[in-house]
């Protein structure tokens, strides 16, 4: 690609240059040496290609190729209602998931977004208040995780908040400009982990929340 692509040294639609410089520094395990990365496209996200040598078990080295897709860190909250035993989940059209076998692309979640130029606290909270009306206070940590890590560079964290449920009113959420059509979705915690185990429920985030929150978290038996 040559060096007036847009994303190289021309900013591409986001303002962004050096995108394909990314990972060429990496120094931290001795047995991968970085030797090229190509920028293949830079639409909303970054698709590389990375060459890199590695260091087999019997000590030679071999090349390998590997794309990455960058679509920047995420965070997750479950909000959940200790009182009320009940969690509230988003409800939003996803395409990929309905190019992918999903019924109708309609899929159930925890609040989430991507951190943007935020802090994770500070991301899921922006992201909590859009999708649901929720004014998070108390956060907590739960896990940071790679959701994808074959393909995928995302690392998402994960948290969990208490909300009062009792004095909900809205049945909506998202910002409309940002094409965000979000229904809101109350369950009890023993209603959601049905939806688990006959398949209403199939967002990886989200499974490993609710159950989080009947194993060691909020609705853990004492």
């Amino acid at each position: 690609m040559s060096a007036s692509s847009p994303g190289i040294d021309v900013p591409d639609h986001r303002g962004r240059t050096g995108l394909h410089l990314t990972g060429r520094d990496l120094d931290r395990n001795p047995d991968v040496r970085v030797t090229d990365v190509e920028l293949l496209a830079a639409g909303w996200h970054v698709l590389r290609r990375t060459t890199l040598e590695y260091r087999t078990p019997d000590g030679g080295w071999e090349t390998q190729q590997r794309e990455t897709y960058d679509r920047g860190n995420g965070a997750t909250v479950l909000l959940y209602d200790p009182d009320r035993r009940t969690v509230l989940l988003t409800r939003q059209f996803r395409y990929p998931v309905y190019v992918n076998d999903h019924p109708d692309g309609m899929l159930l979640e925890t609040a989430a977004g991507l951190l943007d130029d935020d802090d994770p606290a500070t991301a899921i909270r922006r992201e909590a208040r859009e999708e649901t009306g929720v004014d998070v206070d108390e956060l907590e940590h739960v896990w940071d995780v790679y959701m994808s890590p074959g393909s995928v560079t995302e690392r998402i964290h994960f948290f969990a908040a208490p909300y009062d449920g009792s004095g909900r009113t809205a049945d909506t959420g998202g910002l409309a400009d940002e094409g965000e059509h979000i229904d809101l979705v109350e369950l009890d915690i023993d209603q959601a982990l049905v939806m688990i185990r006959d398949g209403r429920i199939q967002d990886a985030k989200t499974i490993m929340l609710l159950q989080w929150a009947v194993l060691d978290g909020p609705f853990a038996q004492l």
